[in-house]
């Protein structure tokens, strides 16, 4: 049911209340009718949930496959092995999900509002869910509105609403019913919304919808149609598992075969291949992202930005569309004087010189014309009154001690239908009316016109000076004020009749400007490859000013209102969203169809906003970015991450550790695999030959699950590299496992594989089959120790620096020294399958391991010039 249609005495009777509120008997039965105040969070997974969906991964259930066999085959250290490693990959899945949740629990704890209203006769203060409908709702300047209502009583009231229309400047509600059937959220001025806040005035509400039936929970309802998305990282690490399991099996099969046909044993060829499989799959993959993506979200966290999702780290690094909301996200939400225009000229707010009579007096004039005050560093009043205010104060100027010595004596408040406010001031001798208002309203009422030379009599010529100053500041997407006195008689009773007849003062024009720091992030952007695109349900006019300060909007014909979008098809706005800078007045609708349209063109699109219309574009886009001071519940819910400073520019500082992260993942991922693939092409090699086997299962297990986990980490930890911003984003289409870095795995893979032919030739020719796969095991084992340092970037190790990155040391040590205690200990000896060498055995070890990553490095010295 609609009330804004309705007289407010219709009101009260549809909800049978009377103006002393409810009694305790009826709270209590309207809240068993129509339960709390709050909104309905979706049903969050149990932790024994979130812990077994760790292991829905391809490559997990192939290694659990795995573990089974070994452990029926008696062969229980390989499955306790495997089963620690994976188990230990789903439960820092399952830990980073919690922690991220419970840093949005306390964000949502700070935004708890507590409400005032009329029980028993009696105005009482309750927490915001216990508010019923039917209730009657008292609000005054500064209060937060926690359920949606129809205004009975309004003293001047003015609503912020931008949280739920994006339109920044406050509406001034009345009690009049609304004699239409279908009106706007933003033109039902007799009706006040949750989630909005009181900026002027006072004004009591009857509560006619709560929770998920006010106009936040409607919206919240939206999310529901918006579906997340799987990560460009997990997608392909998906295909990417898929691909080298069939692989890898198709390999053991063929392995396994050619055993039997030699003639060893089944059990022994069984296990052998099974030893081979799990050295092939780079089982701990998926603990190394984890791991990886979790420093990476502490990282962030110190920047001021929590990420709710894990991959979400890695889709900021793919980014190439930013669609961001313009009130509190790109500006301040704060309306702020830019310009004046006296004396027939226009003056930038820093600009003015009180000893200039004429800007003295206008300076002036806009706080004695004004309710608005700060005290204690809290704004109460208009938004725009109380940037009057603020500009005063840049020039020193207290607008209570203005107001004490120019005493107010006589008011005519403001009112909508007139558009202007005036007051009556003693100066002196002289009392004066100040009044202020709309330009085209003003300027009827002017006769005479002050400049430097005096008061004069208005010109044809002034007036239309002053209507083209008023159209530039208009086009600058400025709000302008005009500011006009005349004198009166002393004692001389005041009303709307008295406002004529007026000397023309000046103009003063504001805005709620960017943020300071919006410019230069909007530029990091554009230099990165990324499209800023503005959304916003504001005016256009004021819009595009915005977008055009901070560099997002270059042609004016890329900026479009809502109205536009509705007429275009979602072929027809896919084939034009590429070049459009600037939507405005724009629906939550509007914002699900142009994510989707930048998605449907192969895009990685993320999404800024603070508002409950946000909330359902934020959980389409691949990364929602909500604001954590002033986002509300229903967009940090449906965001991937939280800003806590409300910075834009900490999102650009975001998508530069999202693109470090993502390459350090795919540094780690080709680690692991040239490692493996060494490895296979090894045992491939000796088979081929009708050789003795190169490793025994337990060498496979080792390098795979202790010595080459330590460096990959270690890899996925490579510091921030700054000019991952001058390269544009990735192609999100382009498989993990393209030309270039298969070629790179391959080629790697067959210079550790050479290497370990070599030592496992040499020490087969001692006649020893067990010297030979002890020198193999330890030479595949160093070496890729050795590639480790290889692998941290694309350039060489003496171009990024030795040791920028210590923790690759540290593994490389680590490894090492477990290599050795294996190799040197008497009583390991046996566990592990390796002989005694000898110290030049050692020392050809040594050699062969350093030399392919002597080798790695001068090719990348020679043809990598980036």
């Amino acid at each position: 049911m609609t009330y804004y249609n309705k007289t407010t005495q219709e009101t009260l009777d549809a909800h049978q209340v009377s103006m002393n509120g409810l009694s305790t008997e009826e709270v209590r039965s309207r809240q068993e009718q129509y339960g709390f105040n709050e909104l309905q969070e979706g049903k969050r997974k149990t932790i024994v949930q979130l812990f077994f969906e760790q292991f829905k991964d391809f490559l997990v259930i192939i290694l659990l496959v795995a573990a089974s066999i070994s452990g029926f085959l008696g062969e229980f250290e390989s499955t306790i092995v495997i089963l620690v490693v994976v188990i230990l990959n789903a439960i820092l899945g399952t830990v980073q999900h919690l922690k991220a949740e419970k840093s949005l629990d306390s964000l949502k704890a700070m935004a708890a509002p507590i409400a005032k209203v009329l029980r028993n006769g009696q105005v009482v203060e309750i927490p915001s869910r216990e508010v019923v409908v039917g209730d009657i709702l008292q609000l005054d300047a500064g209060d937060f509105i926690s359920a949606d209502g129809r205004v009975l009583q309004s003293y001047s009231l003015q609503i912020n609403e931008s949280s739920l229309t994006g339109e920044s400047l406050p509406i001034e509600k009345t009690t009049d019913a609304i004699n239409e059937d279908e009106v706007g959220i933003g033109d039902q001025k007799n009706m006040v919304f949750s989630g909005t806040f009181v900026t002027n005035g006072r004004g009591t509400i009857l509560i006619t919808s709560i929770g998920m039936q006010t106009e936040i929970g409607k919206i919240a309802n939206l999310l529901d149609s918006a579906k997340e998305k799987k990560t460009p990282l997990q997608v392909s690490l998906d295909h990417f598992g898929k691909r080298l399991a069939f692989a890898i099996i198709a390999i053991c099969i063929v392995i396994f075969a050619l055993d039997l046909f030699r003639g060893r044993e089944l059990v022994d060829s069984f296990m052998f291949a099974v030893s081979l499989a799990v050295a092939a799959i780079p089982e701990a993959l998926s603990s190394i992202v984890t791991i990886v993506l979790a420093f990476g979200t502490q990282k962030m966290a110190k920047e001021n930005a929590i990420v709710r999702k894990l991959h979400a780290v890695e889709s900021l690094g793919g980014i190439s569309v930013i669609c961001s909301d313009k009130t509190g996200t790109l500006t301040q939400n704060k309306m702020t004087v830019q310009k004046v225009y006296v004396d027939e000229r226009e003056i930038s707010h820093n600009e003015l010189q009180l000893n200039n009579e004429l800007q003295n007096k206008l300076l002036i004039m806009s706080l004695l014309c004004n309710d608005s005050v700060t005290l204690d560093e809290k704004e109460i009043g208009d938004p725009t009154e109380v940037a009057l205010v603020n500009f005063g104060e840049v020039y020193g100027l207290d607008e209570l001690e203005v107001r004490a010595q120019f005493k107010r004596i006589g008011e005519v408040p403001f009112d909508s239908d007139r558009k202007l406010m005036s007051t009556v001031n003693q100066f002196s001798d002289k009392t004066i009316m100040i009044t202020k208002g709309a330009v085209d309203v003003l300027l009827s009422r002017i006769v005479k016109i002050q400049t430097a030379k005096g008061v004069e009599e208005a010109t044809e010529k002034q007036f239309e000076q002053i209507r083209n100053a008023n159209q530039s500041l208009s086009e600058q997407g400025l709000r302008i004020l005009a500011f006009a006195y005349k004198e009166l008689s002393p004692n001389q009773h005041i009303s709307m009749n008295n406002e004529q007849d007026f000397v023309f003062v000046g103009l003063v024009a504001m805005m709620d400007p960017p943020r300071s720091e919006s410019k230069q992030a909007v530029a990091d952007c554009i230099a990165a490859g990324i499209k800023p695109v503005m959304i916003t349900g504001d005016h256009k006019i004021t819009a595009a000013a915005i977008a055009k300060q901070i560099g997002i909007l270059n042609d004016p014909s890329e900026a479009i209102e809502g109205r536009e979008i509705e007429k275009l098809t979602d072929e027809q706005l896919k084939a034009k969203v590429e070049n459009i800078s600037v939507y405005a007045r724009v629906s939550p609708e509007h914002k699900i169809r142009i994510v989707k349209a930048w998605q449907e063109k192969g895009n990685i699109v993320a999404m800024t906003g603070d508002g409950v219309n946000d909330g359902p574009a934020l959980k389409q886009a691949d990364i929602g970015v909500a604001m954590g001071i002033t986002g509300t519940e229903v967009a940090k819910d449906a965001s991937s991450m939280i800003l806590t400073d409300d910075n834009f520019s900490t999102i650009v500082k975001a998508v530069s550790n999202g693109r470090s992260i993502y390459n350090n993942i795919k540094n780690s991922i080709k680690f692991l695999l040239s490692g493996n693939t060494g490895a296979i092409l090894v045992v491939l090699f000796a088979t081929l030959f009708a050789l003795p086997a190169p490793f025994a299962p337990v060498h496979l297990l080792f390098i795979n699950l202790l010595t080459d986990s330590l460096p990959a980490i270690a890899i996925g930890l490579e510091p921030h590299n700054k000019k991952v911003m001058k390269d544009p984003p990735r192609n999100i289409k382009e498989p993990l496992l393209n030309k270039s870095f298969t070629t790179q795995v391959g080629l790697e893979g067959l210079l550790i594989a050479a290497i370990t032919v070599i030592a496992f030739q040499i020490g087969l020719s001692t006649g020893d089959s067990v010297i030979a796969s002890t020198m193999a095991f330890a030479t595949l084992c160093l070496s890729r120790l050795f590639h480790g340092f290889s692998c941290r970037s694309k350039e060489s190790i003496f171009k990024i620096g030795l040791f920028t990155n210590k923790t690759t040391w540290l593994a490389f040590i680590m490894g090492a020294i477990l290599l050795h205690v294996v190799l040197l200990v008497p009583a390991l000896m046996g566990i592990f399958e390796v002989a005694v060498l000898t110290g030049m055995q050692l020392m050809t070890i040594y050699g062969l391991a350093f030399l392919s990553f002597a080798i790695i490095q001068l090719c990348k010295l020679i043809f990598i010039r980036k």
